[in-house]
């Protein structure tokens, strides 16, 4: 087992637009993280990712880049990003960047070159394709609602946009574009960024031809899916910028990747392959979703474990996985998969035991540390996601329930994970002086940043004791895994094995009191309680977890 800084630090994820406004205008910014720094150090986290703070218009909130070389004007000027990536290392805090690659902004000028005739330089940077009888090329779905194809009188051709109208795909079998690509890239790299996460970067290499998907439906996929996801040239582009650009540098690399299993993940993170350090796999994401992600159903316990071992063991020794669950496109996770009202305090501490003690790298969202929670906006003139807001639209024209489509928001929607960060019981829970971009959580007088450092029992004190253990004992980084009690619906409990050091991590996943048996082969072993969201209690054969109770032994 190689050892790497990467494998070694915590990752701590900021939107920026949510995360601190520094000059009342309503948008976080640059020099609001900057003046968050030292918060941060408290935490203890080793690297920052930060969501895309290129130059945009905004359609999906900087996913949608016009310059790569530029600062969005909401959050600053490139100065300030120096300013942050000095003052970050100064407190050996590294930076990555959010690399958005399968797609630009149609004002990017590559792609106002490209869409002004058939015969400029620029046109093949993108995917252009005639109509078919007078309708799209073929019947792929964008992930924002509608067709994938949007027609451009000009040249009388229509161009395909995975996301939103505004976000025009780039075509990555262009070998200029990939040549545009890796010099953006290096770029930054040589400005002093510590490494990437790759936005939906197994989207780059579409099928040939752009056949029809039609059994898309029947399986409730998105028309399209599995002919870009995971396409046939992938793998030949990322060992490509691995080669012609990661490999040059010690820096970071994971990578979005939707529609991954461990046999296909394996692939981008083998270490012998040299593609990317790790992925995120979106299967634990999925696994409250019916048909789609707004078809919301209960969610197993056993499902849970069953995918979290399924992939430990599809990259055990071959490459390396991240641990998360949320991030900026997904629930606060204590809403999710924890109990946000009677037990929020506990459910938080136990969801955090278990992303710290997981092989992986653990990732924070921002909020995350301190206890936030899902929103409930009245009404849907307060959401401002674009995935949110097309498909409400879109069900509400197909005669659904206003009703009963807020409350799949209230449970799934990308803007829970958006309100601002609570730092205070001030207006506007400290965030900023002005209006809010989007409105605060109203919770934001119980659950905010000043609150939690005044509290030494705090989620946030928590997160941090979690993060100092991971630098004190490498058992907790490297140590192999095996599940007990895989059959329980309450209790996910494991060891873990490095060297000499052993680890037992016991979680009650339940509302209720549950007794646990300790297995025989534990038995008399001198334990070591290293940390627990409950008052400390001495390890017995039979034992009561309370509900929601983490514990956490060394022997």
């Amino acid at each position: 087992m190689e050892r790497k800084w990467w494998k070694e630090g915590v990752v701590y994820q900021i939107y920026p637009r949510s995360f601190y406004d520094s000059n009342g205008d309503g948008i976080g910014d640059l020099k609001g993280i900057i003046e968050k720094l030292d918060y941060l150090k408290e935490l203890g986290v080793d690297i920052i990712w930060l969501n895309p703070i290129c130059k945009s218009p905004n359609a999906d909130n900087g996913y949608d880049i016009s310059d790569y070389y530029d600062i969005m004007d909401e959050f600053g000027t490139l100065e300030d990003f120096e300013k942050l990536l000095d003052e970050a290392h100064k407190r050996g805090i590294k930076i990555i960047m959010d690399l958005v690659v399968n797609h630009t902004s149609d004002e990017h000028i590559w792609f106002i070159e490209s869409r002004k005739s058939k015969d400029n330089p620029y046109r093949d940077f993108y995917i252009w394709r005639k109509g078919k009888d007078g309708n799209p090329p073929n019947n792929w779905t964008s992930a924002f609602s509608g067709s994938a194809w949007q027609y451009d009188e000009n040249t009388d051709e229509y161009y395909l946009h995975l996301f939103a109208v505004k976000q025009p795909d780039l075509n990555w079998d262009n070998e200029n574009a990939r040549k545009e690509v890796y010099k953006m890239m290096r770029w930054w790299l040589d400005k002093g960024i510590d490494g990437f996460r790759m936005d939906v970067i197994n989207f780059i290499s579409k099928v040939e031809g752009f056949p029809y998907d039609y059994d898309a439906e029947e399986k409730g996929e998105q028309p399209g899916f599995k002919y870009y996801a995971n396409g046939p040239k992938v793998h030949e582009y990322l060992q490509e910028m691995n080669k012609e650009v990661l490999s040059k540098y010690d820096i970071m690399t994971v990578g979005e990747t939707p529609g991954v299993t461990p046999e296909v993940g394996r692939l981008y993170v083998d270490y012998d392959r040299n593609e990317l350090n790790m992925i995120f796999h979106f299967e634990l994401m999925d696994i409250d979703s019916g048909k789609n992600k707004w078809d919301v159903k209960p969610w197993k316990l056993t499902d849970f474990k069953r995918i979290m071992y399924k992939w430990y063991e599809g990259l055990k020794e071959k490459g390396w996985n991240s641990v998360y669950l949320n991030n900026h496109d997904q629930p606060r996770l204590v809403s999710r998969f924890g109990d946000d009202k009677e037990y929020r305090i506990e459910s938080a501490k136990l969801l955090a035991t278990f992303i710290h003690t997981w092989q992986g790298t653990p990732y924070i969202y921002q909020g995350e540390e301190i206890g936030m929670t899902n929103v409930r906006f009245e009404s849907i003139n307060d959401y401002r996601d674009i995935e949110t807001l097309n498909w409400y639209n879109e069900m509400l024209q197909k005669g659904n329930d206003p009703k009963h489509l807020l409350e799949a928001i209230y449970k799934k929607g990308r803007d829970n994970a958006r309100t601002p960060m609570q730092w205070d019981d001030s207006e506007n829970a400290g965030f900023t002086k002005g209006t809010p971009w989007i409105k605060v959580n109203p919770n934001y007088k119980e659950i905010n940043v000043k609150k939690a450092l005044e509290d030494k029992n705090s989620i946030f004190y928590y997160y941090k004791r979690l993060i100092e253990l991971r630098k004190q004992y490498p058992v907790i980084v490297y140590g192999d895994i095996k599940l007990l009690f895989e059959d329980d619906e309450r209790i996910f409990a494991y060891t873990r094995h490095f060297e000499d050091e052993n680890l037992l991590v016991f979680m009650n996943f339940s509302k209720d009191e549950v007794e646990v048996n300790l297995p025989k082969d534990l038995l008399g072993k001198d334990m070591k309680l290293l940390i627990s969201n409950y008052e400390k209690e001495e390890l017995k054969e039979n034992m009561l977890l309370k509900p929601f109770e983490a514990r956490v032994y060394l022997f």
